[in-house]
């Protein structure tokens, strides 16, 4: 459950008429530096301070990193499995897709490496691809774009989601994350908000560069439960 900076007013306000709001600024300011408060979103918060979250890194996605930054040292990825989602999900899904998310001019270079030297990887992979040739893959490669100024993180150097991105690219994209929609997606929302710190803002702006800002934020007001107010 998480609370604005106006419901944090107006409850200092039930006992101190006369409050002024610099004075209770400061005193969320002081309650989240102790840990009391956790900040989810631009004046938004919830009580005590969540887990970050820190994805797990398999070898075999560490393998292909360190090959492709040998190869394409200045290239900006980000590499993660969908595996990731399970801890949120009801229904675990009979098949993962390892995704390497790369600058896009360079997303045929990185399809045609991989290509060479066996993998079984897949390129934007479209509806039909998947459903066609994709169907008995247990763990197949897709190689994609990564949307400029993506919030990505670094686990000991190698370069992963953030939750924020997590979330916002299963609801952006139903064709790659077709397991992950409905209500399963509703469980993944709510799940990931209950055990992690979680920026709503690094969302929206995240969205926006999808082009899914409007649409992201009615869900969020419509079926998540972390944004009814107390």
């Amino acid at each position: 459950m998480t609370f604005s900076s106006a419901d944090l007013l107006k409850f200092y306000r039930t006992f101190e008429p006369e409050v002024k709001k610099t004075t209770v600024n400061w005193r969320i300011y002081n309650l989240v530096q102790e840990g009391i408060l956790n900040r989810v979103g631009r004046g938004k918060f919830s009580l005590g301070k969540s887990d970050a979250y820190i994805p797990e890194i398999s070898n075999k996605l560490n393998s292909v990193y360190k090959k492709i930054k040998s190869d394409f040292p200045f290239l900006t990825v980000c590499l993660w499995n969908t595996s990731l989602l399970n801890e949120f999900m009801l229904h675990q899904p009979g098949r993962y897709y390892q995704l390497i998310e790369v600058e896009k001019d360079a997303v045929e270079s990185v399809f045609f490496y991989l290509k060479d030297r066996s993998y079984s990887v897949f390129m934007e992979p479209s509806e039909q691809l998947i459903r066609r040739y994709m169907i008995d893959e247990k763990e197949p490669w897709i190689v994609k774009s990564l949307v400029s100024e993506a919030p990505i993180q670094y686990v000991n150097g190698f370069p992963t989601v953030t939750i924020e991105k997590l979330l916002v690219d299963i609801f952006c994209d139903p064709i790659i994350f077709n397991a992950q929609q409905g209500s399963e997606m509703n469980q993944i929302f709510n799940e990931a908000f209950e055990k992690y710190s979680i920026s709503e803002s690094k969302m929206l702006r995240y969205a926006s560069r999808r082009r899914k800002k409007k649409e992201l934020d009615n869900y969020l007001n419509e079926t998540s439960k972390y944004r009814q107010h107390i």
